[in-house]
């Protein structure tokens, strides 16, 4: 029986390039909230299948979650990215950005904990190198993935001994995607992909650490474009 893993934000961009990535050797739950494009890389890999639901929406998020009865890997995909100034960052922004990039990870990943503990699991949240270093105008979203990168060590303290959770947080730069088309639209500048990461690149990263031997837990992941 192959592990089975669910994937957030699974409908595009980083997350569809984890769900290939993981598609040999994972059944997998392709999280998000485009139906179509849900079901169009579902029927592209051989064990997959849609998990429509806005997981913002916590009382959706527990219904949904309780059709999953075996779970071996979580890998938080999901995210928004709104820039501002804090001076012009009004709280609904913030809000937005946390409910999205913290407190939905938050909630799904404790509904999930009993199914996860009795596989021994593991815990994948897509964080950015904004997670580690805060920028002009990056004020709510640096926050937020200070923030995740925070629970991920706070889960990783609680559950690793107790329960052999493993919680990796990975770390990308910039990614080829459509997200960041409208990060470099949002910084009025051009978009040259030739200098991003491909998203299958990160996808292939996450794999390594899901993949890792037994006795070995990456738990941090930094990936950066390579110097032109």
């Amino acid at each position: 029986m192959s592990p089975v893993a669910l994937i957030t934000g699974a409908s595009r961009g980083i997350g569809a390039a984890i769900a290939r990535s993981l598609a040999d050797t994972h059944e997998l739950l392709l999280g998000g909230r485009d139906a179509e494009a849900l079901k169009a890389l579902a029927d592209s890999l051989p064990h997959a299948r849609p998990w429509l639901v806005d997981i913002t929406d916590h009382a959706a998020l527990a219904e949904a979650v309780s059709s999953v009865d075996r779970l071996d890997v979580l890998v938080h995909s999901a995210g928004v990215t709104e820039l501002g100034h804090v001076a012009d960052s009004p709280p609904d922004l913030w809000r937005r950005t946390f409910d999205l990039n913290v407190f939905a990870v938050a909630e799904l990943t404790r509904l999930l904990l009993p199914a996860l503990h009795a596989t021994r699991g593991h815990v994948v949240l897509i964080n950015s190198g904004a997670g580690l270093r805060a920028n002009p105008n990056w004020g709510a979203y640096a926050a937020s993935k200070f923030a995740l990168r925070a629970f991920g060590d706070a889960l990783r303290a609680e559950e690793e001994r107790d329960h052999g959770l493993r919680v990796t947080s990975v770390h990308p730069g910039r990614v080829d995607t459509d997200m960041q088309r409208d990060v470099r639209a949002q910084e009025g500048g051009e978009y040259e992909p030739q200098f991003y990461l491909e998203a299958d690149s990160v996808g292939r990263a996450v794999a390594a650490a899901v993949t890792a031997s037994p006795d070995a837990h990456l738990t941090e992941i930094v990936v950066r474009p390579r110097a032109h």
